[in-house]
C-alpha cells in the first residue's frame, strides 16, 4: 500500500472529492491540489456554496425538480405550457433539456427508471404523482422522454398501461440518427429505429 503523502484531512478531501462522478482517485488528487492552491479564489468560495446548498436546497412538491424554493422556479414560471407535462427519470435529464430548450412544458421527474436487476419497483418512482397530475384536465400530453435503454423503455410501457384512462396524448422522444451523425459511425439499433420511425421530407 502506497505511502500517505498528505495530512488525514487532505487525503479524506481526495477521498470525498473521488466519490463524484467522472472523478477517479487520480483525478481527485489533481482537483484537490488545485483547489488548496487557489484556496481563497475557489475553495472558500465553493465551501460556502457547498454550506448554502445542504441548508436551502430541497426537492419541489409538484415536479421532483431541485432548487432553493418549493415549488421550484421552473413550476412557478408563468409562462411554461401547464398542459404538457414532459417525464424524466432524473434531474440530470430535465436539466439537460433545458439546457437546449427543447420545451417549455412542465416536467416530472421519476427519481429513476424500473430496474428490477438494480431492486428499483414502481412503488420506488413518483408514478402514482404523475397519474395523479395526468387526470388533471389542463393537460393533454406527456412526453416520455426516457432514456434509449431496456430499463427506460420498460418504465415507458409501464407509465402508458397506467395512463391509459388518463384522456392525454402520450408521445415520446424520437429515436435515430442524430444530429451531425454518421450512418457508418451508428449501431444497428439506432439505424433501424430512424427507419422505423421516418418522417416526411
Amino acid at each position: 500500500m502506497p505511502a500517505a503523502v498528505a495530512g488525514p484531512e487532505i487525503e479524506r478531501l481526495i477521498q470525498l472529492l473521488a466519490r463524484l462522478p467522472g472523478l477517479g482517485p487520480r483525478s481527485a488528487r489533481r482537483a484537490a491540489l488545485h483547489l488548496i492552491k487557489k484556496r481563497e479564489a475557489l475553495m472558500t468560495p465553493l465551501a460556502g456554496a457547498l454550506q448554502v446548498a445542504i441548508e436551502k436546497i430541497q426537492v419541489c412538491k409538484i415536479c421532483g425538480n431541485i432548487d432553493t424554493q418549493n415549488p421550484c422556479t421552473v413550476c412557478t414560471d408563468p409562462r411554461r405550457d401547464g398542459s404538457i407535462i414532459v417525464v424524466v427519470a432524473d434531474v440530470a435529464d430535465l436539466w439537460a433539456l433545458e439546457r437546449a430548450h427543447a420545451t417549455n412544458g412542465a416536467y416530472h421527474v421519476l427519481g429513476a427508471t424500473l430496474s428490477p436487476l438494480d431492486g428499483v419497483g414502481p412503488q420506488d418512482l413518483t408514478i402514482e404523482a404523475l397519474v395523479a397530475r395526468a387526470h388533471d384536465p389542463r393537460v393533454s400530453e406527456i412526453i416520455l422522454a426516457l432514456n434509449a435503454t431496456v430499463d427506460g423503455q420498460t418504465t415507458a410501457h409501464y407509465i402508458t398501461d397506467l395512463l391509459q384512462e388518463a384522456n392525454v396524448k402520450i408521445t415520446r422522444l424520437a429515436h435515430g440518427v442524430p444530429v451531425g451523425g454518421e450512418l457508418d459511425y451508428l449501431d444497428e439499433g439506432t439505424l433501424s429505429a430512424a427507419m422505423r420511425q421516418r418522417t416526411l421530407f
